[in-house]
């Protein structure tokens, strides 16, 4: 892909990207505007749960259901989601051969070779990753890892402001309830 398609297709993901506040879909429409724009086979978001341990599936495009339930994604155990985590782009050329990858043989079962991983960040802080999974192996080029990169940012950003907005919407609904039961009485 050319530059100039990299910024055309980082427009369109911002622009999917924000044109909802509910978590659910903007992870969705995340994932596969991803994989699509960089013709990969599939692409998920993983977030990580409160105690900062685990990732959570919590989105995927391109993925069998059964590949999604593979078991839970501890971070101390995946030296490759570490190193995402500390802020790096990785790239893993084949994740059958690479131990730092947690689950090889469900990803050879699924057909899964290259993967690309960018760390979700806000603030600073860690607060998940994405990720592309490649049929083939591949080797990505800088224009990609910085696509992902600029993606992840983006996606960050608006996974933030969906969780800002539904905790809104949740308190105000609470405020409200409360308000209509003083007046009641």
């Amino acid at each position: 892909m050319a530059s100039q398609d990299y910024f055309r297709a980082l427009l369109d993901v911002a622009t999917v990207v924000t044109s909802s506040l509910e978590p659910a879909i903007v992870l969705q429409k995340i994932t596969e505007q991803t994989a699509r724009n960089m013709g990969c086979k599939a692409s998920t978001i993983r977030l990580l749960d409160r105690t900062g341990k685990i990732l959570l599936a919590s989105a995927a495009y391109g993925l069998s259901a059964g590949y999604m339930r593979k078991g839970p994604v501890e971070v101390a155990k995946s030296g490759m989601d570490s190193d995402v985590l500390s802020g790096r782009v990785i790239h893993v050329r084949d994740v059958c051969a690479d131990p730092r990858f947690q689950y090889p043989a469900n990803a050879h079962e699924e057909g899964l070779v290259s993967v690309l991983s960018a760390p979700l960040t806000v603030d600073g802080r860690p607060i998940g990753l994405l990720r592309v999974y490649s049929s083939t192996e591949r080797d990505f080029s800088e224009e990609e890892k910085a696509f992902l990169q600029g993606v992840a940012n983006i996606s960050a950003i608006a996974i933030e402001n969906a969780r800002v907005n539904e905790a809104l919407r949740c308190k105000y609904e609470l405020l409200t309830s409360f308000n209509n039961r003083i007046y009641e009485d």
